[in-house]
Formats: C-alpha cells, structure tokens, sequence
C-alpha cells in the first residue's frame, strides 16, 4: 500500500498525491484534481505573501479572476449580522455602486436576512430597488451578467413557463454572500 496523504476534500473525492480516492476505490486523478494537488504541494512551503504573489501571478498568467474569499461560507458578522430592520439600511451600509451591485446587495436581503433560502425572483429584486428609487431597466439581465462572472454570484435554480420572459428563482452563491458580507466589511473598516 503507497504512502498518501490527505489534501484537500472536493465533492466526494478525496484529492491526495498523485490519486484520487472515489467511494474507497483507488482511480487514476482528474486532470483539474492532479493540477490542484500539485498547486497544494507547491504553496504548502510558502508564507501568506508567497503564497498570494504566486496565485496572482498564476491568475495573471492563465487570464482568470481569482476568487478571493475562503472555501466555507463565512458567518455573519458585525453588521451582515441581521443588525438591518430595513433593506434601506444594508444599502446605505453596503453602499453599492452600480446595478448589479445593487442587485447583488438586494438579493442578499431576500436570501440572507428576508429568509428566502429557497429562493427569490427578480422581479421581487427590481421592487425593492425601484422603492428605494433605483430601478434596474432590465432586471434579468443585470442578474445574468452577476451570473456570468467568475465566481459566479448569483444562480439561476428555477424557472416557470418556457418563454424567455419566464420567471425565473434566483438564488446567491456563497462567493455572492460574501460579495456583500466584504462590501458591509469595507464600507464599516472606510468609516
């Protein structure tokens, strides 16, 4: 029996040198699971800033965004930390720049503090925001660009009717949590 060692859990493979482990049974690696071992092996020896020199560069070199939050969704803290009575409260804490900020900001509202964890549609996003006074023009693609970037932020998990104008059951991605969770974070550290 070879000598392995435990990197990394992904789904339900256990990622480890060289191999992967899949219900017990020993099966020749992923190629995207053999690139993640190597690329633990390589940062295990390296500081934080070593490590971060060498994930931006990597980033850089490969043409992706890195994702930067950590692999578990982080608890809420401070004031993501249902301290809003009002969705006017979050966005002014969070104070979001653009449409799909605004949006992102909205949805995690819904999700987060609203108790909507099986989902929300867009047009219950695009209410919120025109009550505030910020009315997207189309809500549906304002949400299709959160979508689309990477890491993805929002989820598409339903849709009613076979038209392109269904409505469609959006949810947020961990990564578009902790979007909004490091707008509340930097906005509070800016003031």
């Amino acid at each position: 029996m070879s000598q392995w060692r435990d990197v990394e859990t992904v789904s339900m493979y256990t990622l480890r040198t060289n191999r992967v482990e899949y219900d017990g049974e020993d099966e020749m690696t992923d190629p995207e699971l053999a690139a993640m071992d190597t690329v633990v092996g390589a940062l295990e020896g390296l500081d934080e800033d070593g490590r971060s020199r060498v994930l931006r560069y990597a980033s850089d070199r490969f043409g992706v965004e890195a994702w930067r939050g950590s692999a578990s969704t982080p608890k809420a803290e401070g004031p993501a930390a249902s301290s809003f009575s009002e969705v006017g409260e979050l966005m002014h804490a969070a104070r979001p720049n653009a449409g799909p900020e605004r949006a992102l900001v909205a949805g995690y509202w819904l999700q987060e503090l609203g108790g909507r964890t099986s989902g929300w549609g867009g047009a219950e996003v695009n209410d919120l925001l025109k009550n505030m006074g910020h009315p997207l023009a189309n809500v549906t693609k304002t949400l299709d660009s959160l979508r689309q970037r990477n890491p993805q932020l929002v989820m598409q998990i339903g849709k009613s009717g076979r038209s392109r104008q269904a409505r469609k059951t959006y949810k947020l991605t961990s990564a578009g949590v902790g979007a909004v969770r490091e707008m509340l974070g930097a906005r509070q550290e800016a003031t």
